[in-house]
């Protein structure tokens, strides 16, 4: 099979119960930290390979971002695997019936510009560079945490299912990452108190993104289509990236223009805090504690805000500090925040 059968293949073959993510996704973040790679053994640990968005942007710009390694581990059944002839590193045929690792040390092209299709398809073709593991692949196994230590930044799509056991093995590993998740994990108990502290926080991409799925997939009336190459599509209003790589976006101010009223404002039952519907909406002049939607954490800059808690379970962690109530109606949860340049004489 020629390099570019490879890549085509890999762009249709999908397990039936997996949303794969696509190339202009994993781009149109990733060029943001390009500073960060230098020098760096990058980790992709929930992936094939040879499916991967991922693996492929990382491999064109191995040379580009001046990588020192990059691994990317994968789940046992791999559908390219089972159709190529690879040889691992022992000469042997890979198959597919248990997981594999890809290692790529370094690349002989592509020092000015990133690498054609056929290059990639080059270096997953090669020799040596696919190695069998013992396990079926999962990223909490201890051969493919042995991988996680080595690496020094970890970019990923994990199972939403799955997301918190990343993120806390990460933390206990003390790893940089960037992570494609849901935003519900926002306000998981394990994950909250990084974002309130400003050790994790929201990348570029928030709120809308598009996943391509199995082609079994059934129709939807909404956030379903197919393209004109027949790939069937879905879409999550509520993805977002997670990272603790700096970035710009978290060091712009937000303008705020509006004026509190409490009239406009009104205050939680069972808490002293305004409720703002609106990231628009936030007062510029409020010196107490605001009650924002989770959106707002796509604009948060903490020399600008304080995030004092959330409001959603009253339970959840420690910083859980109440359900947001308003006339007796159960909101949606919320954002904690203060406004650090609005004094409390204001």
């Amino acid at each position: 099979m020629s390099g570019n059968s490879i890549l085509n293949k890999a762009k249709h073959s999908h397990d039936t119960d997996e949303w794969y993510t696509d190339y202009k996704t994993v781009y149109e973040e990733l060029i943001h930290y390009t500073n960060h790679f230098a020098g760096k053994t990058v980790l992709c640990n929930c992936d094939d390979p040879y499916e991967s968005a991922f693996t492929i942007f990382f491999l064109k710009h191995f040379n580009v971002l001046n990588l020192r390694k990059l691994i990317c581990t994968s789940y046992s059944g791999s559908r390219i695997v089972g159709t190529i002839d690879l040889i691992n590193t022992d000469g042997v045929k890979v198959n597919n019936k248990s997981a594999y690792v890809l290692e790529v040390k370094n690349i002989s092209c592509g020092f000015n510009e990133p690498l054609s299709d056929d290059d990639v398809s080059n270096v997953l073709n090669k020799k040596g560079n696919i190695k069998q593991l013992k396990g079926n692949g999962d990223f909490r196994s201890e051969e493919c945490i042995e991988y996680l230590k080595e690496a020094d930044i970890v970019v990923t799509n994990p199972p939403f299912s799955k997301f918190a056991q990343l993120f806390s093995l990460l933390i206990k590993y003390d790893k940089k990452y960037l992570l494609i998740g849901n935003q519900n994990a926002i306000t998981y108990k394990d994950i909250f108190p990084y974002i309130k502290n400003g050790k994790a926080w929201i990348g570029y991409r928030f709120g809308d993104m598009g996943f391509k799925v199995p082609e079994d997939t059934p129709p939807r009336k909404t956030r379903f289509w197919i393209d004109d190459t027949g790939q069937k599509w879905r879409s999550l209003g509520n993805a977002m990236w997670l990272t603790n790589l700096d970035n710009e976006r978290k060091h712009k101010e937000l303008i705020l223009t509006c004026i509190y009223n409490q009239d406009e404002y009104p205050k939680y039952d069972n808490y002293d805090a305004i409720n703002v519907s609106k990231v628009s909406q936030i007062p510029k002049d409020y010196p107490g504690i605001m009650g924002v939607p989770l959106t707002f954490l796509k604009y948060h800059n903490e020399d600008q805000f304080e995030i004092i808690g959330e409001a959603n379970h009253g339970s959840d962690n420690e910083f859980d500090l109440f359900k947001p109530i308003i006339d007796g109606k159960e909101i949606f949860k919320r954002i904690l925040i203060k406004n650090k340049k609005v004094g409390k004489n204001s």
